[in-house]
């Protein structure tokens, strides 16, 4: 198998596990098993008889909840085999005399990471700052398989795009301001602050007032015997939602002005596609964001709009590789 279909194949994986880390997190299955990396000492979830007294046995505080138990061993389970197609992605890519090498090695350390986070994000109790770290470490070798695909294709832009080139300064901006609401997202979900505010445009009542942003971002908590569920106080919760509200009207606004700018000096059609996808992507994500909002959280919204993110971040990772290449 060429190393280009292989990083096409990666890349759908990559997404799955990003909507399923998700779906496990939203569902509050995070702690489904208690151990790592198997659930309950096995390799898949006690359901038969023999198997529940040996984990009354080795484990007389938990009880298993087979469902999402289970959605926290498929989520394993995909993880696990994405490990092995980067694994394999560094194999194919060291024997071949001219692909890239460097940045293989560098993401299959970064998996390598991904699981330590993994698993303690689990042998911690969902520490706030371990799960995003955790989410965050997807979105970037999310990001890192695009970029060597993009390494891996010639990218031919007719006449090279020269309008388009002096952008690229904003266009870097653009990603890095994304980056930060990305994390702000990722600390509202960890710290269960999605549901602090449910009304538009910022929050109900006096919520000025009750802003308080040194507890809000402290990143680390104190010592707890779960971090399941949260442990910060409303105001605080309440001010991670607000940031995560007010950063996301400035990421839509830049996204946005960066999209029209495109559209508006781009000569080739690559860039202008690219900018007409980046304002579907934003108008989508805030679509989602306010679906959340209005509609209490669904499941379905709440894991579409973790996986809008993510392809936003692609979105302008091409954007920025295309202004900023070599010609």
């Amino acid at each position: 198998m060429q190393i280009k279909s292989l990083l096409k194949i990666t890349l759908v994986f990559t997404l799955c596990v990003i909507m399923m880390g998700a779906y496990t997190r939203l569902s509050d299955a995070g702690l489904g098993c208690p151990d790592w990396p198997g659930c309950y000492g096995m390799l898949k979830v006690p359901t038969e008889t023999h198997e529940l007294n040996q984990v009354q046995q080795a484990f007389p505080d938990h009880t298993v909840e087979t469902e999402k138990a289970w959605l926290e061993m498929i989520h394993r389970y995909i993880a696990g085999a994405l490990g092995l197609l980067v694994l394999l992605i560094l194999i194919l890519s060291l024997k071949a005399t001219d692909a890239p090498k460097k940045l293989p090695i560098f993401i299959a350390a970064l998996i390598i990471f991904q699981a330590a986070l993994g698993m303690w994000t689990v042998t911690m109790k969902l520490m706030p700052i371990i799960v995003m770290a955790h989410l965050i470490g997807g979105f970037a070798l999310f990001s890192l398989l695009l970029l060597l695909y993009l390494r891996s294709k010639p990218l031919r832009i007719p006449g090279g795009d020269t309008a388009a080139r002096k952008l690229a300064g904003l266009a870097a901006i653009c990603i890095g301001v994304l980056l930060l609401q990305i994390i702000l997202g990722g600390w509202t979900s960890s710290n269960y602050a999605a549901l602090a505010c449910t009304t538009l445009p910022i929050c109900e009542g006096n919520w000025v007032d009750n802003l308080s942003f040194a507890k809000a971002f402290s990143p680390f908590q104190g010592d707890h015997a779960s971090f399941e569920y949260g442990v910060l106080d409303y105001p605080a919760r309440m001010t991670i939602h607000v940031a995560h509200r007010v950063g996301a009207v400035i990421t839509a606004a830049i996204l946005l002005y960066l999209a029209f700018k495109l559209i508006r000096n781009a000569n080739s059609n690559i860039m202008r596609n690219a900018a007409w996808l980046l304002v579907g992507l934003v108008v989508l994500q805030v679509a989602l964001g306010v679906s959340n909002v209005v509609l209490n959280l669904p499941l379905g919204i709440a894991v579409s709009h973790n996986a809008g993110a993510a392809l936003l971040l692609l979105n302008l990772v091409f954007i920025n590789y295309a202004l900023w290449r070599k010609a």
